[in-house]
Order: C-alpha cells, then sequence, then structure tokens
C-alpha cells in the first residue's frame, strides 16, 4: 500500500534499482545462493544449530555455540517477545510506507523453516528515512511472538535489507481459520519440498499479504535465530490472518521433508 505523497520517492527507488539488477539465466534465476546472499547476517547453515531442547543445539545452547553467537543469551533487546510488553508502541504509527512488485523467487527448505527468497528483491519498506528491500520471507509454527502469552498457529517474516545492510522484519500472525491466499500459490512447490527437493523455482511471486494491515506493533529487537543480531527494526502487524490447518500442516511437512495426503 503507499502512503500519500510516497509515489514519486518509490518510482525512483525502483529506477535504482533496476539500474544494478544482474541478467538471470533463460529460468529467471541464475542460482539459488542468490536468495540469501544479500543478508550476510542471517546464519543461513542451519545445521549449526535447532529448536530441539537438549539436543546440545537448541535455542538454549546457541550462545555457546559461537563466540559470536553470545548475544543470544546476553542481548538485551532480543526477540521474540511477548507484544504487551511495554516496549511496544500500540498507537497508530500511520500507513506503513511499502511498494511491492512482482519477482522471480525461489522455495527452500533450510532445514527448520521454509523460506522463499527474490532474487531481485520484491518490494520497498521506508521507515525513519531509511528505505529497506524485500528479500525473503519465511515461516515459523508455532509463531514466535505471543500475544497476551498465546501464540498463534503461524507467524511469517518478511525480511528486508537497507543499503547500509541495516535489518527490518514484518512479522505477520495467523490462526488456524480460511486458507491464506498467498500460501495456496505455493501448496504444489511445498509438496515438492515435502518429497524431498531442497530448492524448488516458483517464478513471479508476487507479495500481497502487505496491501490490507496498517495497524501495527513497532520495536527494536534482534534477529530470532542465530547470530541473534540486534539492532533489528520489527513491524508485527496486530490483525492476524488466518490460515488452513492444512497449510499450517504443509509446512511442517515440508521441512520434515513427510508428504502429507489431502
Amino acid at each position: 500500500m503507499k502512503s500519500p505523497g510516497a509515489p514519486i520517492f518509490f518510482f525512483f527507488a525502483l529506477l535504482l534499482l533496476s539500474l544494478f539488477q544482474t541478467p538471470a539465466d533463460a529460468n529467471g534465476l541464475s542460482g539459488p545462493e542468490l536468495v540469501t546472499s544479500h543478508i550476510p547476517s542471517v546464519a543461513d547453515d542451519e545445521s549449526e544449530y535447532n529448536y530441539e531442547e537438549g539436543s546440545g543445539k537448541g535455542p538454549e545452547d546457541w550462545w555457546h555455540l559461537k563466540p559470536e553467537w553470545n548475544v543470544c543469551k546476553f542481548g538485551k533487546r532480543q526477540s521474540p517477545i511477548d507484544l504487551t510488553e511495554p516496549i511496544c508502541i500500540d498507537i497508530p504509527l500511520g500507513i506503513l510506507q511499502t511498494f511491492h512488485w512482482p519477482s522471480p523467487a525461489i522455495l527452500r527448505n533450510r532445514g527448520h523453516d521454509i523460506m522463499l527468497g527474490w532474487q531481485y528483491g520484491a518490494g520497498l519498506l521506508h521507515i525513519d528515512d531509511v528505505t529497506y528491500e524485500l528479500k525473503q520471507c519465511h515461516w515459523h509454527s508455532p509463531a514466535e511472538h505471543e500475544i497476551n502469552g498465546r501464540r498463534p498457529a503461524l507467524e511469517m517474516h518478511m525480511v528486508h535489507q537497507s543499503a547500509e545492510n541495516k535489518i527490518a522484519v514484518i512479522g505477520i500472525l495467523y490462526e488456524h481459520g480460511p486458507p491464506d491466499p498467498f500460501l495456496a500459490q505455493l501448496e504444489e512447490p511445498l509438496k515438492r519440498i515435502a518429497y524431498g527437493e531442497k530448492n524448488v523455482s516458483v517464478g513471479n511471486m508476487y507479495p500481497s499479504n502487505l496491501e490490507v494491515l496498517s495497524r501495527y506493533y513497532r520495536y527494536e529487537g534482534s534477529l530470532t535465530t542465530p547470530p541473534c543480531t540486534e539492532g533489528v527494526v520489527w513491524t508485527v502487524f496486530r490483525r492476524v490472518l488466518t490460515a488452513s490447518q492444512q497449510q499450517v500442516e504443509l509446512l511442517k511437512a515440508a521441512v520434515e521433508e513427510v508428504y502429507m495426503e489431502p
């Protein structure tokens, strides 16, 4: 959704981005490694850690697996949080300044989550005079953020990065209910992931989820996985969307590489 006064800004930003794009191959992607190479601060080799308590690599142990990960325990602004905490701002902050376009994307199994990455980015986010480019989104089930101590069924993170390597993440929460239209477009590729494929090209994908959401929490936190880097600007929408139980289970099955029959 464009905010008043934003069209001129986004037109020139989009023009600048086009000047730096690299030609794609015949399939529209020059390699799956390009999807995450834009975000060096995120640990992409997720075999180095997991979410299993008592495994020696779970969240309670992240801080000592690598020296640079000790912020996972000793950081002062770690995410996720309960969104009722005073650190959150639950007041009208104005319409979120975003602009999106379709772009070639690839679906990837990263070990404990499923990530959709855009080769050339697929949108812009403008916060406090900083412009961030949408690089990828991924899902967590159950959700990572809580609302009044309750964790919704699913959470999507839309990861943005600025030219100065600053990170801004948009969080969207889901309860079980009617199917999510965005996830519906990915059901067949997710089944292929569940059958064992690690990377599946999905063609042009348009990140439409943000177009109807305008009230949100805002706080400064961290990445929710190692290296738990702080200074991340979080925007979590207050409105909880819906995804069908089958869609949520398909995301889980894709991670576990266990196909579920309809």
